[in-house]
């Protein structure tokens, strides 16, 4: 998310093929799951993947990203990654232009530089944006399955489960080993945790109207 507010914050820049820029950054999103997460899987591939070769430059030893607890976890992260910045950035950037520009007019006559205004006029106007993101994207992380079960191969989640999510761990225990009661309490558990982070996102966009109709 932090990756995507950035992004969001260069192309609210005026520069040249800033609507191909803006279209461009949507296209990992529109990518199949399937046909990302095997390209990722061959990039990070232990042997003969892209990254150990990179890494062999600079004299790092190969990293296993398949069975490595912590680098298994940055492979699925890096999916993930890669195919929602664009989503994200181009949420903030609606978020960015429904901001007045009056406020900017008025931090730069009081002498606020760039950074001064993104913290102080851009990041507080981002405040729903941002809350509706860091929610949006915790109820995603719950329902992860097609990169974690493409990048490892099986719906154990890895030898050492490193790759397993609720969701795949759901799948496991309904259609791996059958056991369909525990399957069905895994999902009701990530319905409710769906249904708590809605109501927490209604609270705060609920007390924040209040405040601005008591303004």
């Amino acid at each position: 998310l932090v990756m995507a507010l950035g992004l969001a914050h260069l192309l609210n820049y005026k520069m040249r093929g800033r609507t191909f820029l803006r279209t461009a950054v949507l296209l990992p999103y529109a990518t199949s799951v399937a046909a990302a997460t095997l390209v990722f899987a061959q990039l990070f591939g232990r042997d003969f993947g892209l990254i150990n070769y990179a890494l062999g430059l600079v004299g790092i030893d190969p990293v296993d990203w398949q069975n490595g607890t912590l680098a298994s976890q940055i492979a699925v992260s890096t999916v993930v990654i890669w195919r929602w910045t664009g989503y994200n950035a181009l949420i903030y950037l609606a978020g960015m232009q429904s901001i007045p520009h009056e406020l900017y007019e008025a931090a730069a006559m009081d002498g606020a530089s760039r950074w001064r205004q993104f913290f102080h006029v851009t990041l507080p106007g981002l405040r729903p944006t941002i809350v509706f993101t860091v929610i949006v994207s915790t109820i995603g992380a719950t329902q992860l399955f097609g990169e974690p079960l493409l990048l490892e191969g099986s719906i154990s989640g890895g030898i050492s489960h490193q790759y397993q999510t609720l969701g795949l761990y759901m799948y496991e225990q309904g259609w791996g080993f059958f056991h369909l009661g525990r399957a069905a309490a895994i999902a009701w558990v990530m319905f409710l945790l769906i249904v708590v982070l809605v109501g927490v996102n209604a609270l705060i966009a609920r007390r924040r109207s209040r405040k601005e109709a008591g303004r």
